[in-house]
């Protein structure tokens, strides 16, 4: 803590070198604006352990990105809708063994005053230059990080012997990207940014949570999506489930059996809400039992599960308990078990051992935990790995302090949302967490500066049968606080304005800018939409909050 208070104390000791000398670019510019010298003049600036590779004015539509962001579209057409900016590399090294690769975009006119910090997904190890590139042209300027390596966002080989990046991907890096961040827009624009926001998902909301809890004077404002904030047992959970999908050959739940799980699934719960609309509104309401769908007289196809498919399928369904039954981590919740981005993906995968869980387990015990390359996770068992991942790198990677008085104390606003069917988080992770600060701080305390909401029908940040476009996406047209929980979140945060309901719209083809086909509202949990009795159920305003 000293350490980094003494590069930070030198940073703006720098700074204040630079604007004595006359030389902060920006600083005779009208607010807002900039000139292509003053972007320039970047690559000269000198901070501590960081080294500018490039300063450099990008013309209107000319962005080129060095890379297509992994699992995203191919944006050249988005990047030529973008207005000039001012792009920096930078490449920070707080330690022998960091490389944290830093950019900064700032709009060469019409910024908003605002700082936007922008964070990753599994593994990170790349920057998201399309959410870069949405924040700069809606005039804010914006900061990514590759928190210390480069790689694919389900590759962990790069930490293996490097404790020192698992810190970095861990906390420091998004920590650097913002200190970094801001001392260089405050160079660029001649002053400081007005409000600093930082919005993320999945692993990003994990960051999100380490921000408000390590860091809460670095932004004002976080929405933390889907936050994989308790690390350790979240992999845990992914061998565990691994190891229960492939225990014997015919353990294994091929993708052509997942739709007769979600019909089963339905069939059994989707009225409990009053609506039979495909969506389970609270899936702990839904008492499903895997056994209803078991073959009978040892047969096996398609439409039926098989004795070893059912245990394996209750593993899921129930998460992590030691030894005594007790809950350590909840598991997955029933519905949207189909769909491009459900089971099919993240829990089973198309062969054993090849989903995206199974590959982060590996990926985190073989390389962070174990050290160990060639590590097999039919050696792990719950006890000694869930200590040994605890022992190892709970203090880097756990996100999971419900004290967050001090982001409290200084006017921080906090808003989560996850969807109730997310087949790589569980969602009960992030209810769990909402009120372990509750219980910490209590009630009316949290209320103050903190929302959770909970999204039925919806996966992985996104998709699903539900309505699942609420703000959360950098590209969602809608800019109201009653539609967009990013504005809803600078509202509360520059106008004192909390937010209540947020409408989430569900579009054609999961394409953003298609037509409506359903909205519904999202409540402040622990309320929930409940239907009217009337009118069109795929229409916001038949439904009213209510308390539970």
């Amino acid at each position: 803590m000293r350490i980094r208070l003494l590069l930070l104390t030198a940073g703006f000791l720098c700074l204040a070198g630079f604007m004595a000398a006359g030389q902060v670019p920006g600083a005779a510019a009208n607010a807002g604006q900039a000139s292509s010298a003053s972007c320039e003049q970047l690559a000269a600036l000198k901070l501590p352990n960081v080294t500018f590779t490039a300063a450099e004015l990008v013309a209107a539509g000319t962005f080129v990105a060095p890379h297509q962001v992994f699992g995203g579209p191919d944006s050249a057409a988005f990047y030529k809708q973008l207005p000039a900016f001012c792009r920096i590399v930078a490449h920070d090294k707080p330690t022998a063994d960091s490389d944290i690769v830093i950019e900064v975009w700032m709009p060469m006119a019409g910024w908003n005053g605002k700082f936007q910090g922008l964070g990753n997904g599994g593994f990170a190890g790349e920057i998201d230059y399309t959410a870069m590139g949405a924040a700069v042209g809606k005039g804010y300027s914006a900061a990514g990080t590759d928190t210390g390596h480069v790689g694919s966002p389900i590759n962990a080989t790069w930490a293996l012997g490097h404790p020192e990046k698992v810190i970095d991907f861990g906390y420091r890096g998004i920590h650097e990207m913002t200190r970094v961040g801001k001392l260089v827009v405050q160079q660029f624009y001649g002053g400081s940014p007005s409000r600093s926001y930082f919005a993320a998902c999945s692993d990003g909301g994990r960051e999100a949570l380490m921000e408000a809890q390590r860091y809460p004077a670095d932004y004002d404002g976080i929405l933390a999506g889907a936050p994989a904030n308790y690390w350790t047992a979240l992999l845990s959970t992914a061998v565990v489930d691994t190891q229960a999908l492939t225990a014997t050959p015919g353990s294994f739940i091929p993708k052509t059996k997942i739709p007769t799980i979600a019909h089963a699934v339905l069939a059994a719960c989707d009225k409990l809400d009053g609506v039979s609309d495909g969506i389970l509104n609270d899936p702990r309401q839904c008492h499903f039992d895997p056994a209803s769908i078991e073959c009978k007289n040892g047969e096996d196809s398609a439409s039926c599960l098989t004795a070893p498919e059912v245990t394996a399928l209750r593993i899921i369904y129930a998460g992590l308990r030691d030894a005594d039954g007790r809950q350590i981590f909840p598991g997955y919740l029933p519905g949207a078990e189909e769909g491009g981005n459900g089971w099919g993906s993240w829990i089973t995968g198309p062969a054993p051992a090849n989903s995206l869980m199974a590959f982060f387990g590996v990926g985190y015990f073989s390389n962070m935990v174990y050290a160990k390359a060639d590590w097999n996770l039919r050696t792990f068992t719950l006890q000694s790995g869930l200590q040994m991942a605890n022992e190892k790198t709970a203090a880097a990677l756990n996100a999971v302090n419900p004290d967050l008085s001090a982001f409290r104390a200084r006017g921080g606003k906090l808003i989560l949302y996850h969807g109730w069917n997310d087949p790589a988080i569980p969602a009960l992770s992030t209810v769990n967490y909402y009120q372990e600060v509750q219980a910490k701080l209590g009630r009316p305390e949290t209320d103050s500066f903190t929302r959770l909401y909970m999204v039925p029908g919806m996966q992985h940040c996104s998709e699903g049968p539900g309505p699942d476009n609420f703000g959360q996406s950098w590209t969602w047209p809608a800019d109201d606080p009653g539609h967009n929980v990013r504005v809803a979140l600078e509202d509360w945060v520059e106008k004192g304005i909390a937010p209540a309901t947020i409408i989430a719209t569900k579009t054609a083809g999961d394409d953003e800018q298609g037509p409506a086909i359903m909205t519904r509202p999202l409540c402040p949990y622990p309320q929930f939409a409940r239907y009217k009795g009337s009118g069109d159920t795929n229409r916001a305003e038949n439904f009213v909050c209510a308390a539970p």
